[in-house]
């Protein structure tokens, strides 16, 4: 069964929902006890759990291009998620993770850089150059 923009809009707009409605009964995580991932976490971390962090990430903005795509505002079609989409066209998870782990292996020093901002640097500013 095909679904139309109209279902499928409805459709989206229904998970979204039931996302945020998990998300806020899910537990009482509070964002202190939610730490900003660092290459001290990511060094320490298991190859499966450096994934689960990159799809994670990539679910994240997939779901903001989805709730914007039919009436994105000017201001958030040159936004984060829709920056990060251009700059990491044609990347693979696998690659992302490859990147990261080098980076942090080559600036020991730097473990205290959030992972999202070595994606930004790493991959999504170079690919933006790429993939205009």
């Amino acid at each position: 069964m095909m679904i139309t923009g109209s279902r499928f809009r409805k459709l989206r707009y229904a998970v979204s929902a039931a996302s945020v409605a998990l998300l806020f009964t899910g537990g009482a995580v509070g964002a202190e006890e939610v730490p900003l991932v660092d290459g001290t976490h990511w060094t320490t971390s298991a190859p499966d759990v450096k994934k689960a962090y990159l799809v994670g990430l990539a679910n994240a903005i997939q779901i903001e291009m989805a709730y914007e795509a039919d009436g994105m505002p000017a201001a958030a079609a040159d936004g984060f998620s829709s920056t990060v989409v251009k700059g990491m066209k044609g990347q693979t998870l696998s690659a992302a993770l490859e990147v990261v782990d080098k980076w942090y292996a080559a600036h020991p020093e730097s473990l205290r850089r959030p992972v999202v901002e070595t994606i930004w640097f790493e991959m999504v500013v170079p690919g933006l150059g790429k993939n205009k």
